[in-house]
This record gives structure tokens, sequence and C-alpha cells, in this order.
């Protein structure tokens, strides 16, 4: 990678309503950049969004931002209301239901790049029209990688733009029904190869409390989800994951297969912090200790010495 470790989002900055075990919590802030960045800026300082959001989105919550130390000059202020999800999960906090949906100003949103974000290092597509990711790399002067998330709407509904997208990625960062919907096949091995060979050369594949999985043509790397005891809202579970792996790259400033698979070990720590609280409120106040205790804590969950056998 280059000296340049400058890292872009693009993506939502959103108000979730959100029902479940703990009762209902209204007007968080929630969106795939506002949890991708928040991650991602403790590990680097260089984190910059690109998002539109309404007249109703409280300057507390882009004041929060800056004080993270993260660039929100590409965040767009609209007339109208912001994209706003409702959510509700079952006692489990694993299944969840959409109750309801308002784009608001997201509807039109068209990611535009300022001269000051064209040279970045690393970019990643959040979960928008594959069409709007494509036009985000057009846009972009070379960067060093190119991560990108999707979903099954775009997948099922606009193959074509998501394909042309996958073609100019480098990393691919889905969860396992994602995965086999966008392969058509149920097994994540083959389903890996299958996706692979469309562009990414490094794929990841989210799977919940189940932890997560890298295919890369140095092989398989499993990391683990932290079992935890108090876990209240798993949102942004994803996003943090993707800001703490892509977070870690750009601080780490290679991509060579130790660095990759450091990045999903500390993917997987933002993540556990992030559901623990509602909204961002998990990640607001980390230390460089917690972070690294919280690693400490990966590293003796799968710790083990070699098994001799003697027969």
């Amino acid at each position: 990678m280059s000296s340049n470790h400058s890292l872009l989002v693009v993506g939502s900055v959103a108000l979730d309503d959100i029902d479940g075990p703990y009762g209902m919590q209204r007007d968080l802030l929630g969106g795939s950049a506002s949890f991708f960045a928040t991650a991602a800026s403790y590990f680097t300082n260089s984190v910059s969004i690109i998002a539109v959001i309404g007249e109703d989105m409280p300057q507390d919550h882009i004041e929060f931002f800056n004080s993270r130390g993260i660039d929100t000059s590409g965040i767009e202020r609209k007339s109208g209301e912001c994209f706003h999800w409702v959510g509700k999960y079952a006692s489990d906090l694993v299944t969840r239901e959409t109750i309801d949906t308002k784009l608001g100003v997201f509807a039109d949103f068209k990611p535009s790049l300022r001269d000051a974000h064209k040279d970045v290092g690393l970019v990643f597509l959040g979960n928008i029209d594959p069409s709007l990711q494509l036009d985000v790399v057009d846009q972009a002067n070379n960067p060093d990688l190119i991560a990108a998330d999707t979903m099954n709407f775009w997948i099922a509904g606009n193959g074509g733009d998501l394909a042309k997208t996958l073609a100019t990625v480098d990393v691919l960062v889905i969860n396992d029904e994602e995965a086999r919907e966008l392969a058509d096949e149920h097994n994540l091995v083959r389903a890996a190869e299958k996706i692979r060979n469309l562009g990414p050369h490094t794929l990841v594949i989210k799977r919940g409390d189940a932890g997560a999985l890298l295919f890369t043509d140095d092989g398989i790397f499993a990391a683990p989800a932290l079992p935890l005891e108090d876990v209240r809202d798993p949102t942004g579970a994803g996003d943090s994951f993707a800001g703490g792996f892509m977070g870690y790259l750009a601080y780490a400033g290679n991509l060579e297969p130790q660095t990759i698979r450091m990045a999903m070990i500390t993917g997987s720590v933002m993540a556990s912090f992030c559901v623990e609280q509602f909204s961002i409120d998990g990640l607001r106040n980390l230390t460089p200790e917690m972070i690294k205790q919280r690693v400490t804590a990966f590293d003796h969950l799968t710790a083990y010495d070699d098994i001799r056998l003697e027969f």
C-alpha cells in the first residue's frame, strides 16, 4: 500500500427506532456509515464520511463524529427527513423484523466526492445501490483498496450493476445468507470460490454470533464471536465489524496475510463492543486499553497447545 492510509466510507447516516426485549428505543443514531466510521476512528485519524441527512438529524450526532476526528465535510444536509428505519427484535436478539423503512432524503442520494476525497487510500462502499457504488469507484483516483458491502435486495433486484461493481472490488464483506444467494450455492466454501471469481480477491462472510470467515488466496481463516453476558442491540454489528476491519488495515498500512487476519479479529472486537449497548453507545468512549484487553480475550478464546497423540 502507498503512504496514503486515509479511509473513506460511503453509506447512510440515519435514525433508528428499535423495539425488542429492552423496550422501544426511538430516534437512535444509526446507518451503516455511522457505525463504520465510529469503529474505524479508533485506528486511524483519517476517516471521511460521504452521506446525506435530513433536517431532523440532530447536530449533536455530527458533532460527535467531529469529536472523533472524523471528516464530516462530505455529509450533506438536505431539506426533508432522514433515512429512518424501524425494526423489532425477538427475545433471542437474532430474529429481526423490519416494521417500517422511510428513505427520506436518502432516496435521492447521489454520492459526490470532493477533491479532497478523490485521492483517498482505502474506500468502503456501504450497502447502497450498486450503480451508486460504481459511480463512487469512478470518482476515486485509483485507491489502494476498495471494499464493499451489499444485501439481498440488490443481489435479487440489480444483479447487473452489482456484477460490474464486484469486478472493481478488492474486498467484499457480506453475511452468510447474502453469500449463499449471490453464489446460488448453499455450501459456504463453494460459494466463496464462486464469489471470488467475480472479482474480489478477499471475501469476508459474517455469521453473526458464529463469528466470521475470511477467504483469500492464502486459504481460510475463522474469527470467532466473543461470548458476551449482555447483548442489547445487534443492529450495527456488521458495520462496526467492517469499520474495525478497514480501520486496522489503514493503521497497519499493508495488506500482508497476517495483517488481514488481525483485521478480522479487530473487526470482531469492535462488533462485540457495539452490540453491548444501543446505537453507537458501545463505541463512544472506548480506550486503547479496553480494545487491547478485548483483543487479549479473543486470543484466550482460541489459544491452545499442540495436541500430541501417541498410538
